[in-house]
């Protein structure tokens, strides 16, 4: 029987406030063990929870960012469990009147643009941390993050195959990281994903029954977990097996996932009101203050570069990955005086941002002895949630990048002069394109003199392509321009060694 896939997904991110969400205890993350604890977090009798005002206020602006709703009136509710890492007993979330409701966010997924509906967006307090690993028959638990602010946004079940969820959800980790709400980092536990994933008949109008996948913590194995589990809920129907409602854990090293426990409903956790803190009253005046300080949003922003510009999709979505970016594009173009047209300057800049930057942040970390290590990249990726702190958005000031560019442009250097250029301008942090071309004799050679004597070397090693090309076969030019540019040093003029060189190999 054909099955429908339906996914739904719950996102948990991590708000960026200093402090927790309803005391002062520090969010910052990889401090020892248990220091970052106070008599609030670490749910000591008599004591009481007070509001992190910021938190709120990144709540609404995602709200507001999501096409939500944003509640006047919300209240916190206790949501009991018992677990290690929960020292309360029970974690303080919101339910009945949660802060943000009934949004959207319209993914492009193959060409089709989709919306996605968003249910509600709501905020919480995090649990603590439960280690397992290197300890010989214990386990330990850390509370730091305990009381850490989270805002969960959960969707309706409009997915229907794993492409479009990870669509949903690198759109939605981009809108956050823009926002300034969450750094997005997927490795540290800032932005977790849980997708909830069912299987119904073709055309039927019934949700399935329905599995929520956790311990994801990137976008690959999330794609990764949704794809098994569709191959292990088809072979269970097929085979005229029943589902289980369940929670299962993602295994990345047997890429399969593993019954954690039952699917709880609701009322599993007994949600009621928590006393110790009163309804939250948001004003239209508030809400409408914060959204004026939203100005462009992302979506607007990328649409305007497409077609001030003329870049690519991917160029846009590498830019969008961090709001950096976007700003340090912007900062360079608005430096260029050389005159050429918009399109063919952006089109290179953003060449040089999105990928050239990409390849010297490697050898930066290189440098730095982080190539055998976890340390993630500098430079963000769509396809991967890799990122860094040397990362600056101005390692180049714009100025300088943007004399660089204008003179690939011109023609006035070649590309090899041009990549070691940016390379030096990379890691020397402050010296100018022209600067380093004199310094290091990388002036471009475009006298007819000196370039004839490179064309004429070349064709008389080279007999035997000589006749070939002469013969017909045109796709041998290509090594003759190789290797003038190869005699030269890379200093020959491209657009001078084509004019001159087809002009000798004709004669």
């Amino acid at each position: 029987m054909p099955y429908e896939v339906v996914i739904g997904l719950e996102v948990h991110a991590q708000l960026l406030t200093a402090s927790k969400l309803f005391c002062g205890c520090s969010t910052a993350f990889g401090a020892a063990a248990n220091t970052q604890t106070c008599p609030v977090c670490l749910g000591m009798p008599g004591v009481l929870p007070v509001i992190n005002g910021k938190a709120v206020e990144f709540a609404i602006r995602t709200g507001l960012a999501l096409n939500c709703t944003v509640a006047p009136m919300n209240r916190f509710a206790r949501k009991n469990y018992f677990y290690p890492d929960l020292p309360k007993g029970y974690q303080i979330s919101q339910y009945e009147l949660p802060i943000c409701e009934h949004g959207w966010l319209e993914i492009g997924h193959n060409g089709t643009p989709k919306r996605v509906r968003i249910r509600r967006a709501h905020l919480e307090e995090d649990a603590g941390k439960n280690l397992h690993q290197g300890i010989a028959g214990a386990s330990h638990v850390d509370l730091n993050r305990a009381g850490t602010p989270l805002l969960e946004i959960v969707t309706e079940p409009d997915m229907r195959t794993p492409d479009e969820a990870i669509a949903y959800l690198k759109m939605l980790r981009d809108i956050l990281v823009y926002l300034e709400v969450c750094d997005g980092n997927m490795e540290e536990g800032s932005l977790r994903c849980e997708p909830n994933l069912s299987l119904r008949p073709v055309g039927s109008p019934t949700l399935g029954t329905k599995v929520e996948l956790k311990n994801i913590n990137s976008f690959k194995y999330a794609k990764a977990a949704m794809e098994y589990e569709i191959k292990r809920q088809t072979k269970v129907l097929d085979e005229g097996g029943t589902l289980v409602q369940e929670t299962r854990l993602w295994n990345p090293e047997k890429k399969e996932t593993a019954p954690m426990r039952s699917k709880e409903e609701a009322h599993d956790y007994r949600y009621f009101p928590d006393p110790d803190l009163v309804p939250l009253h948001i004003s239209k005046e508030w809400i409408e203050q914060i959204r004026g300080t939203l100005r462009e949003l992302l979506d607007a922003r990328k649409n305007r570069l497409k077609e001030q510009f003329g870049l690519s999709d991917y160029s846009v979505d590498v830019l969008a990955s961090d709001k950096k970016f976007l700003e340090y594009f912007e900062k360079c173009a608005a430096e260029d005086k050389s005159g050429l047209s918009k399109i063919e300057v952006g089109k290179e800049l953003a060449n040089c941002i999105t990928i050239e930057f990409r390849g010297l942040a490697r050898k930066m970390n290189s440098r730095a002895g982080f190539e055998q290590s976890n340390t993630p990249l500098p430079l963000r990726h769509p396809d991967s949630s890799e990122y860094g702190e040397i990362w600056q958005g101005t390692l180049i000031p714009a100025k300088n990048l943007m004399e660089l560019v204008a003179m690939k442009l011109r023609g006035e250097i070649s590309g090899p002069i041009y990549k070691a250029v940016l390379e030096e301008m990379f890691f020397s942090r402050g010296k100018t394109a022209s600067e380093i071309i004199e310094a290091k004799g990388l002036t471009q050679v475009s006298d007819e003199g000196s370039l004839e004597k490179f064309i004429d070397e070349v064709i008389a090693k080279n007999p035997q392509q000589v006749e070939q090309y002469r013969g017909g076969k045109e796709a041998v030019y290509g090594f003759f321009v190789g290797q003038v540019m190869k005699a030269s040093g890379g200093k020959a003029n491209p657009a001078k060694v084509n004019e001159l060189l087809k002009r000798k190999l004709t004669q």
